[in-house]
């Protein structure tokens, strides 16, 4: 698996967990209830997880 440069679009996030669950290492929550990129990488098909796509290449 390929861990490229990812960003969370906070204007789409809708706060589901998905990516924290599936993702625990590259995903958090932030303050907001909505996830956010612990490194600014991770794992390539963590964009895939999300149901309203918010996570993006940055």
């Amino acid at each position: 698996m390929a861990r490229i440069k990812l960003k969370v679009d906070t204007t789409a996030c809708i706060g589901c967990g998905t990516c924290v669950g599936v993702y625990p290492d590259d995903f958090v929550f932030n303050a907001d209830g909505l996830a956010e990129v612990v490194s600014g990488e991770a794992e390539e098909e963590a964009k895939d997880v999300c149901p309203v796509g918010a996570i993006v290449e940055d």
